[in-house]
């Protein structure tokens, strides 16, 4: 029944999430100019960039604290099948392919939510602003990507919808003490998981056999 098949549908909505925020500058005003820093993004978990922080802080070495930072990281943490927007599970997709002469066809998608959650880190407060402002006027609050999952599932629509927006400022210790300020932002993507990809040959020979019908 379980045969293997891997169409990294979940990878790829992962990639298409985190292209959302790549290209997300801030600005810096120094005495004589005003330079933009490109604001790096990855994945994993906020533990993960703040345990390194506080390592290198620690350390003493601040100019590392100080090219870490900004930085965005996000994350699955969830996924829930999404029974209202289900189609019927026997209908099924194909498409031709000319070059081996072959048809493939793969059954109705599944459809599933997944919940992100991207979390911004920066060392000042007008940093964070900066990054959230060229994000938040996109959703509305859903902003629509257009994805290609497989051969047969292209362009496909998925909402991605803003949940929640929250601020926190992390710090222990005296008013010395580097502060870490993070906004974390919830979504969710009304996207699909898609079964096994079939392949059927061309039919390129037909038997047909008559028989006299003779009436008594």
């Amino acid at each position: 029944m379980f045969d293997y098949f891997y169409n990294g549908s979940i990878r790829k909505l992962v990639v298409g999430f985190g292209s959302l925020f790549d290209e997300i500058y801030i600005k810096r005003k120094l005495p004589d100019q005003e330079k933009l820093i490109k604001v790096p993004i990855s994945y994993g978990p906020k533990e993960k960039f703040y345990r390194k922080i506080v390592e290198l802080d620690e350390g003493g070495n601040r100019n590392a604290v100080e090219n870490i930072l900004p930085r965005m990281g996000f994350e699955i943490t969830s996924m829930s099948y999404d029974g209202n927007r289900k189609l019927n599970s026997l209908n099924k997709s194909y498409v031709a392919k000319e070059a081996n002469q072959t048809v493939s066809y793969s059954y109705n998608e599944i459809p599933y939510n997944f919940d992100f959650t991207l979390n911004i880190m920066t060392r000042n407060l007008d940093d964070g602003h900066q990054i959230v402002e060229q994000i938040l006027p996109y959703f509305t609050p859903d902003f629509t990507i257009t994805m290609n999952f497989t051969e047969i599932d292209r362009k496909v629509d998925v909402p991605v919808i803003l949940n929640s927006v929250t601020a926190t400022d992390d710090y222990e210790g005296d008013m010395n003490t580097r502060r870490l300020l993070t906004h974390t932002l919830s979504f969710t993507a009304k996207s699909y998981v898609f079964s096994k990809i079939n392949t059927l040959g061309l039919i390129r020979e037909i038997k047909l056999t008559f028989q006299e019908l003779t009436g008594e």
